[in-house]
């Protein structure tokens, strides 16, 4: 089963361009799945094992030993996709994963930040040495783009036209769209840039890479959520706080100005705007919330 698998991840990587993040993520859900399937059976697995009642089996197994509905959805969804692809290959007649059921998700409204603390958290990288002024310019660009943090860390010199205020965002399955650069974000990043070769003894234009660790190298995604962690603490901010939590503020703060939805998807690059319309719900909480503190029939 695992040359089975490998075929499906190479298919995924070389056939539909999915994200290296997202191939690594199925590798691991699937990988899982096959050793659990394993221990079952007490042998090696063949494809003539998969079945309704061993696929049922690894999905009850998944809440004993204490997963998060959100991972057991994924596990099931990486599961139902490589079902589907082994029925295409004629490698199964039948699909073992079409009765499969996986558990109700709980709706939760994204933690996003007002706008005075968005502000607050802004200021906080100092602004009289490079790395200050670097993670200034990388706090402004997920809060004016609404970008991932991937995407941030994949943005090169070549993908921005500060003239403009425009970036060009690589998203999932390596789609691209136009991103938005306000003034602030545009300045920060030309004063970052104006620092390079005093951080890195390179000069400017050597390296691809937009954001630079203190090795001259690509900044990783890791790194970005370290450094938010100790802003946030140096702010007195929520610690929930991630990097996306800039993205889900980017689209709240648009919607509560009047932004139009199908522009807000757009911008955020969201294939449904099913996804996007859960900010929508995080606005008419807030005003839900205004109402009943301030009306008086609202008790």
């Amino acid at each position: 089963m695992y040359a089975e698998l490998t075929e499906f991840l190479r298919h995924l990587e070389l056939e539909k361009n999915t994200s290296a993040n997202t191939v690594k993520a199925y590798r691991e859900d699937l990988t899982q799945a096959l050793a659990y399937f394993h221990d079952k059976l007490g042998r090696e697995v063949v494809v003539g094992d998969l079945n309704p009642r061993l696929l049922r089996a690894f999905m009850a197994w998944l809440p004993d030993q204490g997963y998060e509905r959100t991972t057991i959805a994924r596990r099931l969804a990486a599961i139902r996709t490589w079902c589907k692809f082994l029925c295409r290959q004629g490698v199964l007649t039948t699909n073992p994963s079409m009765g499969l059921r996986g558990p109700r998700r709980e709706k939760k409204l994204p933690h996003f930040l007002l706008k005075e603390e968005v502000l607050k958290l802004l200021l906080a990288p100092p602004a009289d040495d490079p790395l200050g002024l670097r993670d200034r310019a990388m706090l402004e660009t997920l809060y004016s783009a609404g970008v991932r943090v991937s995407e941030l860390t994949g943005l090169n010199l070549e993908d921005l036209d500060l003239g403009e205020g425009i970036a060009t965002i690589r998203g999932k399955g390596r789609k691209e769209r136009l991103a938005l650069l306000g003034p602030p974000c545009v300045e920060a990043i030309q004063t970052w840039i104006g620092m390079w070769s005093g951080l890195t003894g390179r000069e400017i234009g050597g390296p691809d890479a937009v954001f630079l660790n203190h090795h001259g190298g690509r900044l990783s995604t890791r790194s970005v959520g370290r450094l938010l962690a100790g802003y946030l603490a140096q702010a007195g901010l929520d610690p929930r706080t991630s990097p996306h939590t800039l993205r889900h503020s980017f689209a709240t703060h648009l919607l509560d100005a009047g932004a139009d939805i199908r522009s807000v998807q757009e911008l955020l690059g969201h294939r449904s705007l099913g996804t996007t319309q859960i900010y929508t719900h995080v606005t008419t909480q807030r005003l839900r919330e205004s109402y009943q503190k301030a009306h008086p029939r609202a008790g």
